[in-house]
């Protein structure tokens, strides 16, 4: 058994001593966008902290939270909270919830994250869903010994988002009445946000957003067969011709505004999805 699989176990066992809930879907939320777990019927909170390998939050608006219960009828796994490379993790570390989750049960995860507007057509406070991405964290998940019991060595990305689960987002939005944007997410490595030429080179490359965060999870997703939506919700517009100072506050304020938009998306999305 490789190290990875033995500390993914040891997890699962302590989860286990808690729970028995074999949860479907799992919801990773994002900076300012913890709305959701306020929907979701608790069965039982965990701290981040008391699980076997689990990295420990850092950032002020993660919380560090493992949240099961039933959301829209269906039982779900939540991360309160998600860690980042600039927090000086590495991506195995970022990445080992979403492979304790595939053991728990999970088949579907919804990812969201706070990102800035790269696309001239979007405005902060839009929500975006993901339909693609680019890394240029300068690193990945899976670099490394693999183990063929997880995934392949070389997994296909053509179907990065689940294009099923993107056409019912798309619907679900729709007859929500919620306008929502459509796009690919960049991620970077942070903390500092990005300075005009970059922005204007990220757009440049077919970038429509940017964000410190997502890629590796749904690179690790993919990799152990789960089918992966993303949303965005754009807190700033980095528009390299009109840039302005980005500051954490207003960042959060936006997020908090938009985020029960995307909250109102991801609650009908589950309770539409087959899982």
């Amino acid at each position: 058994m490789t190290e990875l699989r033995q500390k993914i176990n040891e997890a699962i066992k302590f989860i286990r001593t808690k729970t028995d809930m074999k949860p479907g879907i799992g919801i990773i939320l994002g900076t300012g966008l913890g709305g959701l777990v306020k929907e979701i019927k608790k069965e039982i909170v965990i701290d981040y902290g008391k699980i076997p390998h689990f990295p420990v939050s850092t950032v002020e608006s993660h919380h560090g939270k493992l949240i099961f219960g039933t959301l829209s009828g269906k039982n779900i796994v939540a991360m309160q909270g998600r860690f980042h490379m600039y927090e000086g993790y590495d991506l195995k570390q970022v990445t080992f919830p979403v492979r304790v989750m595939k053991f728990l049960g999970v088949e579907s995860l919804l990812i969201s994250n706070a990102a800035g507007a790269l696309n001239p057509l979007f405005q902060k406070g839009d929500v975006m869903i993901m339909s693609d991405h680019i890394n240029l964290l300068g690193d990945n998940p899976l670099i490394g010994p693999n183990d063929d019991e997880l995934g392949p060595r070389f997994p296909d990305m053509s179907e990065a988002y689940s294009k099923e689960l993107i056409a019912l987002a798309e619907q679900s939005a729709l007859d929500l009445k919620i306008r929502v944007q459509k796009g690919v997410y960049v991620a970077m490595p942070g903390p500092n946000l990005e300075t005009r030429a970059e922005y204007r080179f990220l757009r440049t490359i077919g970038a429509d957003a940017v964000g410190m965060s997502t890629v590796p999870e749904d690179i690790v997703a993919v990799h152990m067969g789960m089918k992966v939506l993303g949303f965005s919700i754009l807190t700033d517009e980095c528009f390299p011709d009109a840039l302005k100072p980005a500051l954490l506050e207003e960042i959060l304020k936006v997020a908090m505004k938009a985020e029960p938009k995307m909250t109102a998306i991801m609650k009908e999305v589950v309770k539409r999805m087959k899982n």
